[in-house]
């Protein structure tokens, strides 16, 4: 099997979407429905790559990052963040926790496959 990517995401519509689209390049995803819920599974298991959306209930995407990060196993695992902002601002708070990079929605499923190859192979 291929490498595992955490895909954490509020919206089932994406998390099929993400799933569907790195399932068919090869990777094996598993799913979460926001910030708790994507915590609670990277603890339980490792994975080469976290791809987490911003705003979520319960725990937003950047502090997500911020305590992915305070893990030993993702203090330097890539984690990009995938959502509908896109300010220069809130890039720069996504850079100051942690991120590795930032995509916007709507995605192209080409575009994201080629951006995790590039950042986990």
């Amino acid at each position: 099997m291929g490498k595992k990517i955490l895909a954490v995401d509020d919206s089932p519509t994406i998390r099929q979407m993400v799933t569907h689209t790195l399932c068919s390049a090869g990777y094996e995803v598993i799913e979460a429905e926001d910030g708790l819920d994507g915590l609670e599974k990277a603890r339980r298991e490792r994975v080469s790559l976290v791809l987490t959306d911003h705003n979520m209930p319960r725990m937003d995407g950047l502090t997500l990052v911020r305590s992915l990060r305070a893990l030993p196993d993702y203090k330097t695992a890539p984690i990009l963040v995938l959502t509908t902002e896109s300010s220069d601002d809130i890039k720069a708070q996504g850079r100051a926790a942690g991120a590795t990079g930032w995509m916007v929605k709507p995605f192209d499923p080409q575009r994201l496959v080629d951006v995790v190859k590039k950042v986990i192979g």
